[in-house]
């Protein structure tokens, strides 16, 4: 995430993970893992992410900008906000500006790796459908595959509730809380983002509720 910094606000790299080789249609260089295997699911997941990146910007038209999801596209956790902000809409990339910078500093604070993050909005840009939001929300969800999604606000909570996706329970709505959503991964919801960053009571009750990331992470088994 970023602001006043080139490339996207999500850097599209993980430790120790080898050279530069594919790029995200946002420009991001990502490495190749030198595993085969490794190699193969990552060139699947950067395929799958720039298809899906071409759809919403045809589905956008010439009238509105598309704003497409940052980072990893094999990110362990994904960050999910309703809807772009001006910034994200300028740039066309989720978490550009304020509230991915903000959340690039907290994330070092925990010591987290800021490298394993995706990040996306629900709505993809302004006037968007929001079935057919769901149903971008859900292809991002089964190419990233991450193990933890954490739910920026009321309105991403419902928006990721009403997304048909395999075996999924209800997250209900406790922030800071850990939940299953699925068997293999799990939800963490917060306050809105985008409406915490101005106010001092709205921003402690977010990063209350983020900071929950820290345990989890350090709980979570080496690469």
């Amino acid at each position: 995430m970023g602001g006043a910094v080139a490339g996207p606000p999500l850097e599209g790299r993980r430790v120790g993970r080898g050279a530069p080789g594919p790029e995200l249609l946002t420009g991001t260089p990502l490495p190749v893992p030198t595993d085969d295997i490794s190699q193969r699911y990552l060139e699947k997941a950067i395929a799958e992410i720039n298809d899906l990146g071409r759809e919403i910007a045809q589905e956008a038209g010439a009238d509105r900008a598309p704003v497409l999801g940052s980072g990893h596209p094999q990110g362990d956790i994904f960050l999910l906000k309703y809807g772009p902000q001006t910034a994200e809409q300028h740039e066309g990339v989720a978490f550009f500006g304020r509230a991915g910078q903000a959340i690039l500093k907290s994330l070092q604070r925990m010591q987290v790796d800021p490298t394993v993050i995706y990040g996306t909005n629900c709505l993809k840009f302004a006037g968007a459908d929001e079935e057919q939001a769901r149903e971008w929300l859900a292809r991002e969800i089964h190419i990233v595959q991450p193990k933890l999604i954490v739910v920026m606000g009321q309105d991403a909570l419902s928006c990721l509730n009403a997304v048909r996706f395999p075996l999924a329970t209800e997250i209900e709505s406790q922030p800071g809380s850990i939940q299953k959503f699925t068997p293999t991964v799990q939800a963490l919801v917060t306050p809105d983002l985008d409406a915490s960053l101005d106010e001092a009571p709205a921003k402690k009750d977010f990063w209350e509720a983020f900071k929950a990331i820290g345990p989890w992470w350090s709980e979570q088994p080496p690469y």
